[in-house]
């Protein structure tokens, strides 16, 4: 693990409801280094998903702020963030979130439609993260024909093919059986380790908190 990545001070966070405002977060500050891997953990409603979607810069904060890699995001424009989070962030989703009528190498070239690539780069590129997370014999099929767990690594494929900054997973083994979910966090905890990728991860499972680096824990808003 090397100089920070992630810089977030004094964040505040809340959400309207009629006239009300109802606070998420409440003076957060957080720093993650570049390579770790951070477990975000805490109940239902702490607001961990809230905090996953500020620094992937899909939401912003009422307050402070959140620098990756140096660059203040809450400062960017709606194009500037959008480009963004194309180059430096990739998402993995609990519910894998594929196009049924896509091939998982057409899944994963996806992202990669906002490249500067050329059509011959994107498959490329495309083939070389289906093979990290060893599914090169099932390029061709379509996600009907996958199990959950061959599902989420072609999410993971598909979050990985950009080579970005930063992998944030919103509960990545929710969703899948224990012998599944255990090779997800196997092959999260290989991006890691063998491929230096820092990553953030929400999760209520201590099974999967311990394959992480770093775990902190959200409570009412607050980090603990």
């Amino acid at each position: 693990m090397s100089d920070s990545l992630i810089e977030i001070t004094g964040v505040y966070k809340s959400y309207r409801r009629d006239s009300l405002a109802i606070p998420v977060l409440e003076n957060i500050s957080l720093t993650v280094g570049a390579g770790d891997f951070l477990a975000l953990m805490g109940p239902s409603g702490s607001g961990k998903t809230t905090l996953l979607n500020l620094i992937a810069g899909i939401d912003r904060p009422d307050r402070g702020t959140i620098r990756i890699g140096g660059i203040e995001i809450g400062s960017l424009s709606e194009s500037d963030l959008a480009r963004w989070r194309s180059r430096h962030i990739g998402f993995i989703f609990q519910l894998y979130n594929l196009i049924p009528v896509l091939t998982a190498v057409e899944n994963v070239e996806l992202p990669l439609l906002l490249t500067p690539l050329s059509k011959r780069e994107r498959r490329e590129h495309a083939e070389l993260a289906l093979n990290v997370v060893g599914l090169s014999d099932r390029m061709r099929h379509y996600p009907r024909q996958l199990s959950g767990g061959q599902e989420q690594r072609v999410g993971i494929a598909r979050a990985i093919a950009t080579d970005p900054t930063l992998l944030v997973a919103d509960e990545p083994t929710g969703d899948l059986d224990k012998a599944s979910a255990t090779e997800i966090l196997d092959l999260l905890g290989r991006l890691n380790t063998d491929f230096s990728k820092t990553i953030v991860m929400v999760t209520h499972d201590p099974r999967a908190a311990e394959q992480a680096r770093t775990v902190r824990h959200l409570d009412k808003g607050i980090l603990v």
